[in-house]
């Protein structure tokens, strides 16, 4: 009786194994803004370049599937998971863009600070960025597009970051034409208080677009060029 058990519990648990997969449930956290879409996440979920759903269970490797979804440069984060009917479940946190660069080459910069190229599903209302930029070397712009993106009152305002020859950086804001030149970013913080306040104060008294620039390098003050 035993040895009968047992040839049924080992027989069904081979007939398990090489059924096939059910279906692939893909979860995306995070924003409902998709910059990669269940379709394409789909035909990233393939093994010896077939998909998924037509391979046995037991021969699936989860982790060849994660490193495959990881790649894909729109994605941050993927998990994948196999429940024991045979539903496969990918769970996507996409990558989040802070900046588009718009050189010779047009790409986001994700809020590690990270290429991301540009999705043909969705658009990000994000801060454009110009000048000498490096794809190898974003550290300065990034710096600055992080500042801006954590700052709910830059994040609201600056709609375009400039970054010169020498590395300093401009940047433009909303409703104006006005210049506003950072310079380097040192003493950061105390420069973009002081842009604070002037621009509040230049706002309620209907002067801001009287001006063409607005120097913040030094940061005891802040130093306007009339138009």
């Amino acid at each position: 009786m035993l040895l009968l058990v047992g040839f049924l519990f080992a027989f069904s648990n081979i007939r398990n194994n090489a059924k096939k997969l059910v279906t692939a449930q893909i979860k995306f956290s995070g924003e409902n803004k998709l910059f990669i879409t269940e379709d394409a996440v789909s035909k990233l979920l393939i093994q010896n370049q077939q998909p998924v759903t037509e391979l046995p269970k037991e021969i699936i490797d989860l982790n060849e599937l994660e490193t495959a979804l990881n790649s894909n440069p729109m994605i941050k984060k993927a998990q994948v998971f196999m429940s024991v009917n045979g539903e496969l479940s990918a769970e996507i946190e996409q990558k989040q863009p802070i900046a588009r660069v718009s050189t010779n080459a047009s790409y986001y910069i994700d809020d590690e600070g990270f290429y991301m190229p540009l999705s043909s599903n969705y658009s990000a209302r994000v801060p454009l960025i110009t000048g000498k930029v490096d794809k190898e070397n974003l550290d300065t712009v990034f710096q600055f597009a992080k500042t801006v993106h954590e700052d709910e009152f830059l994040r609201k305002h600056v709609i375009g970051i400039h970054q010169n020859d020498d590395d300093t950086i401009d940047f433009k804001i909303r409703k104006s034409d006005v210049l506003v030149q950072l310079g380097d970013l040192s003493k950061l913080e105390k420069k973009l208080n002081n842009f604070k306040v002037f621009y509040q104060k230049a706002l309620k008294d209907s002067i801001l677009n009287k001006y063409r620039t607005i120097n913040l390098k030094f940061d005891k003050q802040v130093i306007c060029t009339k138009k």
